[in-house]
């Protein structure tokens, strides 16, 4: 019996970093508020500062590399991504190394700029719980648009909410 709970107690922790975290999700930032103001170091050694926009939109990504609804929405982003030159595109991991993530997209033929967090400090600013997330932001620094794991957008809705922004 012991060995039964250790196992769905172990279970239950791999599962938690994904979607299913909490019955409560709060949604810090939504559609029509500011980006908050946030520094990261991109995996090229390059910053983003989101008071910055250099006049384009963005396209913010948070995810996990273990994460199935991430595994499944990266390939749409980098499809968006191949698309859209004139949009910035970040994505940034929540709690998870470089090489993890390097590796990822190497095999997966990933090219998403991506900044690597070995905490969630950044993700805290904008969600408790649920990833993906993705917000489609308006060159001046306002959210758009967001989408989470239910659903995950497919394509013609990402790029549907990117075309609004531009």
């Amino acid at each position: 019996m012991r060995r039964v709970l250790f196992l769905l107690t172990l279970c239950g922790a791999f599962f938690t970093g994904c979607t299913k975290e909490d019955k409560l999700v709060e949604d810090i930032v939504k559609a029509g508020d500011k980006l908050p103001a946030f520094t990261v170091v991109m995996e090229d050694g390059s910053s983003f500062n989101s008071a910055n926009l250099g006049g384009k939109p963005l396209v913010l990504t948070f995810f996990t590399t273990t994460c199935t609804d991430c595994q499944r929405t990266l390939p749409v982003i980098q499809q968006a991504y191949e698309s859209f030159s004139d949009v910035n595109f970040i994505s940034i991991s929540r709690a998870e190394e470089k090489g993890t993530i390097r590796n990822y997209w190497n095999t997966n033929g990933l090219t998403l700029p991506f900044s690597a967090q070995k905490d969630r400090k950044v993700y805290n600013l904008f969600a408790t719980s649920r990833i993906p997330r993705i917000y489609i932001v308006t060159s001046d620094g306002i959210v758009s648009s967001f989408f989470t794991d239910n659903p995950t957008p497919d394509y013609q809705t990402l790029s549907s909410a990117i075309s609004k922004v531009k």
